[in-house]
């Protein structure tokens, strides 16, 4: 299927929405860092203390309940930034993070930041744009989990999976080039496993979403786009 595309969810992370030229020079000098799979790097309520850009692999960004239920924010690739909003506040990490895949990172400390931006004060207003754009988002996620059928918010799942991680494989068909599970779709839409599996089934008896090799395909994305309409 060739090489897994390396865009990802840039509304998740202020950071790597900044222009290139910002971009590049705020990582200049970042430390580098390796995860293993399945290990934390962080969780809610830690100290802020710096962000992570992702070189290599793949995170989840989580909320995980007193009871242990884990309900799945993002997740993000090569080019992601995570952690970002507590070098901006200063406050504790509003989310857990680990490693779905080892991966390597390279980490921001907020002292550098903080340097960086006397330096180049313009940051601070490309900032203030992928706020409001990150405040639109949550709205379109807000009313989506309000409004939409269950149906509708997984299929609001694979079409952002889609847009992140996806690859035309010819014919308009489309390959989520991540290995998602039906837990982890679960645990994205805020549902139950056993609906997620349900609605799956019957989309791929309409030939809407298939199954290749252990990666989600969408057979018929304007099918699916239907599904999300309020």
């Amino acid at each position: 299927m060739g090489s897994p595309p390396k865009n990802v969810r840039s509304g998740s992370s202020l950071l790597s929405g900044l222009p290139e030229h910002l971009s590049t020079n705020l990582f200049a000098s970042a430390k580098p860092v390796q995860l293993a799979a399945d290990k934390v790097l962080f969780l809610a309520g830690d100290p802020g203390d710096g962000c992570y850009r992702i070189d290599e692999g793949l995170l989840k960004v989580m909320m995980v309940s007193r009871s242990g239920s884990e309900r799945i924010l993002a997740f993000l690739g090569p080019g992601a930034i995570v952690g970002e909003l507590s070098i901006i506040d200063g406050r504790p990490r509003s989310a857990s993070v680990m490693a779905v895949r080892g991966a390597k990172l390279s980490f921001l400390s907020r002292a550098a930041f903080e340097e960086f931006a006397k330096k180049h004060p313009d940051v601070y207003k490309s900032l203030v744009t992928l706020l409001a754009g990150r405040l639109r988002e949550t709205d379109t996620v807000v009313a989506a989990e309000s409004f939409l059928p269950l149906r509708g918010r997984v299929a609001r799942i694979l079409l952002e999976l889609a847009d992140d991680f996806g690859q035309d494989v010819g014919s308009g068909r489309i390959v989520i080039h991540q290995k998602i599970g039906q837990s982890d779709l679960a645990a994205m839409a805020g549902i139950a496993r056993e609906n997620v599996s349900r609605i799956l089934n019957d989309w791929k008896r309409r030939k809407l979403v298939s199954r290749l090799s252990g990666y989600y395909c969408l057979e018929n994305k304007a099918k699916l786009e239907h599904e999300v309409e309020l």
